[in-house]
């Protein structure tokens, strides 16, 4: 496969999952801050934006709703909104438009068409609505008409990737506000975990049961474990080369560090250091993504997020 192809499909695959997985992390936190009149908004409202790799507008004392939704919302030029991954994501199937079947091609264009100008904040629990049925098609009609080859494996690779950052960010919110922070049956319900959790542990969430749950289930596809186990997979796949001693392969490296490191400490002590434990799972993705890139397409600067931490 040509670099150019399988850089765009791991782009497709990134950018469709972070589109999703920042609208449920908004839905969740802006309907937060309509509900609970006690938490300071311009403290949340930061705090937000700095889990999310963004910083607050220049020259504002007071950050409101409205700044975060356009933001991390309509701000096509902000490389952490959903505006600009669903443009991205148009823009790097159009690059590999003899690969990308017509179907996903049409959907990514039409929802890069149908995004709005400028938002409403009484109407954003309906547009983030909106954006995660449009991820589900895409990511739909991919699982449904792609054959598991490496263009499959790339864009999975991609999601997999991106969908462990997000779940990292959605439990790093976890603390934003301290009691006022969202609760972990809010978080489970914003991860479309709530219902398998119940058939899971049978009880309402705990902090521990709903942690290990969203950090450390191998059924559950939105957890960091599952996503990162995926991830792998994948690049076995598409790099099968199996050492004798070690790995040489410096992102299944990465990776598996990561996932020993979290499957064998006590929840407990995850629990205890969950901001900072959040973070080397984003940094963890970061340092993957950088050696796919040097691996597959050394050629291409790599889009990231703003404010990343080094």
């Amino acid at each position: 496969m040509l670099s150019r192809i399988a850089e765009s499909l791991f782009w497709i695959g990134r950018y469709i999952e972070r589109s999703d997985g920042t609208a449920r992390i908004l839905d969740v936190h802006l309907q937060l801050l309509l509900e609970d009149p006690w938490i300071d908004e311009d403290t949340a409202c930061r705090s937000l934006l700095s889990v999310m790799g963004t910083f607050a507008p220049e020259g504002v004392d007071n950050v409101t709703r409205a700044h975060v939704l356009q933001g991390l919302a309509g701000d096509r030029m902000n490389p952490a909104s959903i505006s600009y991954s669903l443009s991205a994501a148009r823009e790097n199937a159009r690059r590999a438009r003899e690969i990308v079947s017509t179907e996903l091609w049409e959907c990514l264009n039409t929802t890069n068409a149908r995004m709005p100008r400028r938002l409403q904040t009484e109407k954003a629990h309906e547009f983030f609505q909106w954006v995660r049925e449009r991820a589900a098609l895409a990511v739909g009609i991919v699982d449904a008409s792609t054959s598991r080859d490496e263009a499959w494996q790339f864009f999975t690779l991609g999601r997999s990737i991106e969908r462990a950052d997000m779940t990292a960010r959605m439990l790093a919110t976890r603390s934003l506000t301290e009691a006022s922070g969202p609760s972990w049956t809010t978080i489970l319900r914003s991860c479309g975990a709530y219902e398998a959790y119940l058939r899971t542990y049978r009880g309402m969430p705990s902090a521990r049961n709903a942690a290990e749950f969203l950090l450390l289930d191998r059924l559950f596809p939105r957890s960091i474990i599952y996503s990162i186990q995926r991830a792998e997979d994948c690049m076995s796949a598409i790099d099968p080369r199996a050492d004798r001693v070690g790995h040489s392969n410096t992102v299944l490296r990465a990776l598996g560090q990561i996932r020993n490191d979290l499957e064998y400490r006590p929840i407990s002590e995850i629990l205890a250091e969950l901001p900072a434990d959040m973070r080397r799972v984003q940094k963890v993705t970061r340092e993957a993504s950088e050696a796919i890139r040097q691996r597959f397409f050394p050629t291409q600067a790599e889009p990231s997020w703003i404010g990343e931490i080094s």
